[in-house]
């Protein structure tokens, strides 16, 4: 019985075998496709424009990365290494490349923040095609498309790519980079392998270190699958990993260069390193919690934004070596994690006794260890909120759902290891329904229907397998009701970025783990002080709808360029949080102090007093978020220079001495003892 219900199955028409069983070659172009192909292929891009691009025109802007690229575009300098702010004092404390395409649209659009966030939907769409191609070059037209929507309609990939942020970029490039690895291991050939060693340099500019975590993977694939003699293998891979090497490292070394003063303070260091930056700032301190001391490599050791308290490392519990099993992470990333860790373990195993050169084993290993490598540098390092960092775990993910999918589906045509798709479909809803309930009061319908679909899959599938009557469409059906039922929990989280409530997270996050999560839209806020008010302070992202300057800021930033005569800053800040909104609103060259975190030693004590007598630096603006070089720049400024009346927030000129009187001496030291009292605290 069943051999003959195998063979139904076998014969049946066209458009059911060919759905999941057709494997189109690497070289055919898309004329080649099937029709029913080329629509799906067309629906999946169609389905990927709409969720990345959805409401773009009400886009927030990103505290901190918003600032820096409208710096960016005030001059090539800033530009080029990425300066925080117009005047070009310090950079922002990543490497910059991520904002360079947002950069040149606000260049080209003007500076607003759909032109901020379109580069990131254009990287998404070009995303999608590069998967398709990669894994169809891989495993087939089926497995391409199923990997193609299964990446479009994760959560994460639907937040990410529409958020101004560094992953979007980050994915594009080593998905390029999987592309052209995958064409040098199939033909052997050393001109697409360094392609591949080029993107990850380039996808390095992005995301640093982190880039490099998919060497392994690449390695592997090339030195096991490639054929070619050993030593020719090992030769394109050393000229790989030079050529990746060269373009990682372009941009520090640019820097490293440049002298000291004819270029921004390289900010997250205390020695102006942009080695320090990647290497201590960007990477050590991630793994701060298993011990890891950055102090020996100039880099600040916190990681907090100024004016925060710093995050007390307690050692790495349990909880945090699980938070990819998380809820915050699961509903983003791991719908998906049970048929893809079949499809690896399977993919393996199965194909193991095949010649050395095999593209479609080389590929499950590649995968494979693409996904386990970064499962383990996120299970042991710090992710916090930051749910878009999960993009570039979402491509092997998806890339294993269709390569294991078409293997267990044509596993189940020959009839041999037929629990495999079944057991992919029954134990992917069960995880999904477990997942879903996390939040019971969202889309409380999702598992029950997903827990329909999919047990009428397996009855489908089980009624064809030992009922010799059944229709040979019947285990089509079935197969496509289990991707269904596999698909829908995390397209229906996906699709939540279509409401207003869910559609700009600032974290790339979709649903309600962004509420979770605690990101905030941006908000003006202000606290009073011996004058009435101190600097502004924000919060992490900011919302459409609370554009511009206030009134006050109008006329502070109005009497400091007037008088600004040949100053280079029109005033100087305690922090980057207080010079915000005037770069961002007005591009106006205000001196930060302190770096992202605010302990970043520029500018000193002395190069302050520095700018001051120079010239550089009139005015200075005091309150907001409390640092301890800006309290220190603070106390010398209440004692050297005269405070300007009539104005909302504490602002001194250091062109004039302060008011010798002793009633004036004792108003300044009630006044900074009220600002630091009052100063702010962050409110993310």
């Amino acid at each position: 019985m069943a051999g003959t219900t195998a063979e139904s199955i076998a014969s049946a028409p066209p458009i059911g075998v060919r759905l999941l069983s057709r494997s189109s070659g690497a070289r055919g172009g898309a004329a080649s496709r099937p029709g029913w192909a080329r629509v799906a292929y067309w629906a999946i891009l169609l389905a990927a424009v709409v969720l990345f691009s959805w409401d773009i025109q009400n886009s927030g802007y990103h505290a901190f990365y918003s600032e820096t690229a409208r710096s960016m575009t005030q001059s090539w300098k800033g530009f080029l290494f990425g300066s925080f702010d117009p005047g070009n004092s310090i950079t922002i404390d990543k490497l910059p490349g991520f904002l360079w395409p947002q950069a040149l649209s606000a260049r080209i659009f003007g500076f607003r923040p759909w032109a901020l966030t379109l580069p990131q939907v254009i990287e998404g769409v070009l995303g999608v095609v590069v998967l398709h191609r990669a894994v169809r070059r891989w495993a087939g037209e089926s497995a391409a498309l199923l990997a193609a929507g299964a990446f479009v309609l994760t959560p994460a990939i639907a937040g990410l790519f529409r958020t101004e942020v560094e992953d979007p970029l980050f994915t594009l490039c080593v998905l390029l980079a999987a592309n052209a690895g995958l064409r040098a291991a199939r033909e052997g050939r050393l001109r697409p392998l360094l392609a591949a060693g080029a993107w990850i340099g380039l996808s390095f500019q992005a995301k640093m270190l982190e880039a490099w975590a998919i060497l392994p993977a690449f390695g592997l694939l090339y030195a096991v699958s490639a054929p070619v003699t050993l030593r020719r293998r090992l030769a394109h891979l050393a000229a790989a990993g030079a050529t990746c090497l060269a373009v990682s490292a372009s941009w520090v070394l640019l820097v490293t260069l440049t002298p000291a003063q004819d270029r921004p303070f390289v900010d997250g260091t205390t020695d102006n390193s942009a080695f320090s930056q990647v290497v201590g700032y960007n990477f050590l301190t991630r793994f701060s919690s298993l011990g890891v001391s950055a102090k020996s490599t100039g880099s600040v050791a916190a990681q907090s934004m100024a004016g925060t308290d710093p995050v007390p490392h307690t050692g790495q519990t349990l909880t945090e070596w699980a938070k990819m099993f998380g809820p915050s992470l699961t509903t983003q990333i791991g719908w998906l994690y049970p048929v893809a860790a079949l499809a690896a373990v399977c993919g393996l195993v199965w194909l193991r006794g095949r010649p050395r050169t095999d593209p479609l084993r080389a590929g499950f290993l590649f995968w494979t260890v693409w996904l386990a490598t970064y499962f383990l540098v996120f299970s042991a390092g710090a992710v916090g909120a930051h749910t878009y960092y999960m993009g570039v775990v979402g491509v092997p993910i998806a890339a294993l759902f269709g390569g294991g999918m078409v293997q267990f589906w044509r596993a189940w045509r020959r009839g041999d290891r037929v629990w495999a798709l079944p057991t992919a479909v029954g134990c992917t809803v069960v995880w999904s329904a477990f997942v879903a309930y996390q939040f019971p009061a969202f889309l409380p319908w999702l598992a029950p229907t997903a827990f329909v679909l999919g047990a009428g899959a397996l009855a489908l599938l089980i009624l064809s397998r030992v009922r010799a009557g059944m229709p040979a469409r019947a285990a089509v059906l079935g197969v496509g009701l289990g991707i269904a039922a596999m698909l829908l929990p995390p397209a229906a989280w996906a699709s939540s970025v279509l409401t207003t409530q869910y559609g700009h997270s600032g974290m790339g996050a979709a649903g309600p783990v962004s509420v979770r999560h605690g990101s905030k839209y941006r908000n003006r806020a202000t606290w009073s002080s011996a004058q009435g008010k101190t600097a502004p302070v924000r919060s992490t992202f900011k919302g459409a709808g609370h554009e511009g300057l206030t009134r006050e800021e109008q006329r502070l930033l109005e009497y400091t360029r007037a008088h600004q005569g040949r100053a280079t800053f029109v005033f100087a800040t305690t922090s980057w949080r207080a010079a915000s909104p005037y770069i961002l609103y007005a591009g106006a060259p205000v001196l930060p102090m302190g770096g992202f975190t605010g302990a970043v030693p520029t500018p000193t004590a002395a190069g302050f007093h520095h700018l001051i007598a120079t010239g550089k630096v009139r005015y200075v603006v005091l309150g907001g978020a409390a640092t301890d070089l800006g309290t220190v720049n603070a106390a010398w400024v209440r004692g050297h220079c005269a405070r300007v009346p009539g104005q909302t927030f504490p602002l001194y000129d250091c062109s004039k001495p302060p008011a010798p009187h002793k009633a004036q001496a004792r108003h300044h030291r009630h006044a900074g003892k009220a600002d630091r009292a009052r100063a702010p605290k962050s409110s993310t």
